[in-house]
């Protein structure tokens, strides 16, 4: 079994120190109450970055997301985006950070004072935690390929939760993977409210058919800053590319297929649902991929030359 995040073991990261609200607590130590609105009821948001050479990678992309998660449900991180960076510069500074360090920043309504659910028994002010471990995908990913299983999960109606909210209640999420893992598959692929190909429990998902590049229509998904920029990058570069709707008919028919996120950047879909995904070979993902390394490159190297 594997999944997207796996990552080699590094022993730096049994030493790590934790940003707990303006407090560095070594891992062991960083903690938050159980009167929390994060533990009580997953009350909060969260962003996943990468650290390349020194850069926090597409950070304004990730504070326009994380900004307008929050806004959207009434949570003041109590700091503007340069409080969130020195946050963060903070923290990889303590770990002596450089490259290769995946970031989780966590916000959450703060400490209940009663055990409920009502937002206004959160009133000590935000909790705001960032999580950084020296973290690498593994090899192995990029050779073997996800296998994927549909599952009867569904995501995401944006009248019950909008799954453009990358929030901490990720239950449906869990669920999915849980379903796909019975199945005997690594992840989950996820269906729209209509039954179209929507994405996984934890990444986007895009198809190549006939030398074009698919992907859902955005409506029932998180908005993947990595998505994003594989879309804008096949545009700039002349891959056809298109976000639609499509079945799991043209998804089993697929000569390629691959997954997007923060952590493994495009990682390659072997199977889906038992059936292996084309003949194994990968032209197209593996063009996209030299794009986007490309691509992270010239934004490092344009954010030290500004610094």
């Amino acid at each position: 079994m594997v999944t997207t995040h796996d990552a080699l073991e590094d022993p730096r990261n049994a030493y790590i120190r934790i940003y707990v609200n303006g407090a560095l607590k070594h891992r062991d130590e960083a903690v938050v109450s159980v009167y929390d609105s994060g533990f009580m009821l997953g009350d909060g948001m969260w962003e996943g970055m990468r650290l390349y050479d020194g850069v926090w990678a597409f950070f304004d992309d990730h504070m326009d997301r994380f900004f307008d998660s929050c806004k959207t449900v009434s949570l003041d991180p109590g700091m503007d985006r340069k409080g969130i960076m020195d946050a963060l510069e903070m923290t990889r500074h303590a770990n002596g950070m450089e490259t290769d360090v995946h970031c989780r920043l966590m916000l959450t309504r703060g400490v209940k004072v009663r055990p409920f659910q009502h937002p206004a028994l959160s009133r000590s002010g935000p909790t705001l935690v960032i999580i950084m471990e020296h973290s690498k995908p593994v090899d192995r990913l990029q050779e073997r390929g996800i296998r994927l299983a549909t599952v009867p999960q569904v995501r995401g109606l944006p009248m019950s939760q909008d799954a453009k909210l990358n929030s901490h209640s990720k239950l449906n999420c869990v669920i999915a993977c849980l379903q796909a893992e019975q199945a005997g598959a690594d992840e989950a692929l996820m269906l729209d409210p209509h039954g179209f190909v929507n994405t996984t429990n934890a990444c986007n998902f895009f198809i190549v058919r006939r030398g074009e590049v698919w992907t859902s229509t955005g409506d029932y998904c998180m908005n993947g800053v990595t998505r994003q920029k594989v879309i804008d990058l096949c545009r700039a570069d002349g891959i056809p590319v298109f976000e639609k709707n499509y079945s799991l008919y043209e998804a089993h028919g697929a000569e390629e297929a691959f997954l997007t996120g923060t952590f493994g950047a495009q990682t390659p879909v072997a199977e889906i649902d038992g059936k292996p995904v084309g003949d194994g070979t990968r032209p197209v993902t593996q063009r996209i991929r030299d794009l986007y390394k490309a691509h992270v490159a010239e934004h490092v190297a344009a954010a030290k030359g500004g610094a």
